[in-house]
């Protein structure tokens, strides 16, 4: 029995562990999954994002959750919070993402822990606003963006995507704490 930080109807969300540094690489080598980042991690690079959402996870409460399906315990991949720091406008900023492997895609999991991901955030973490973001092209991460009541602010050419012209326009979405 996993020890779950919170769960929803059908996902467990926890920390992370070494046993899912091999499900995660090949998470992240899937060409349909990776469609609209700029590279597919390594699995040295996916070690140090384990290690990084290990440390948020102590540090600030939070971080993009390993993710199981509860009947089966499968790891699926992650949803999560992570402090952004990349627009300068902005400032920190807390981001809600989702990354899942490709044979759980279309099941409604992605959308179904993103609301609690978000439940979390407001409830157990105290935020007043989380927001999302994903270039212009990905309209099923936009799609999720608005199942799960975010508002689109505005479009912004992402400073780490500037020459990637496919994918540096990107789309940034706000939630509200009852709002």
């Amino acid at each position: 029995m996993q020890d779950y930080l919170f769960r929803s109807q059908r996902l467990g969300f926890r920390n992370w562990t070494s046993d899912d540094l091999e499900p995660l690489a090949q998470i992240n080598d899937d060409d349909d999954v990776m469609e609209f980042f700029p590279f597919k991690p390594s699995k040295e690079e996916t070690e140090a994002f384990i290690a990084r959402m290990q440390k948020m996870l102590t540090e600030k409460g939070f971080c993009y959750f390993a993710v199981d399906i509860l009947e089966t315990n499968e790891f699926i991949g992650f949803i999560g919070l992570s402090e952004q720091t990349y627009l300068d406008e902005m400032g920190p900023f807390i981001d809600i993402g989702w990354r899942l492997k490709k044979s759980v895609w279309n099941k409604g999991y992605a959308t179904e822990g993103a609301k609690a991901c978000l439940r979390f955030g407001f409830d157990q973490i105290g935020l007043e606003k989380i927001y999302s973001v994903a270039p212009e092209a990905n309209i099923k991460s936009e799609l999720i963006m608005k199942k799960i009541g975010m508002q689109r602010v505005h479009s912004f050419d992402h400073p780490k995507l500037l020459n990637n012209d496919r994918l540096k326009r990107c789309s940034l979405y706000e939630i509200i704490k009852n709002g």
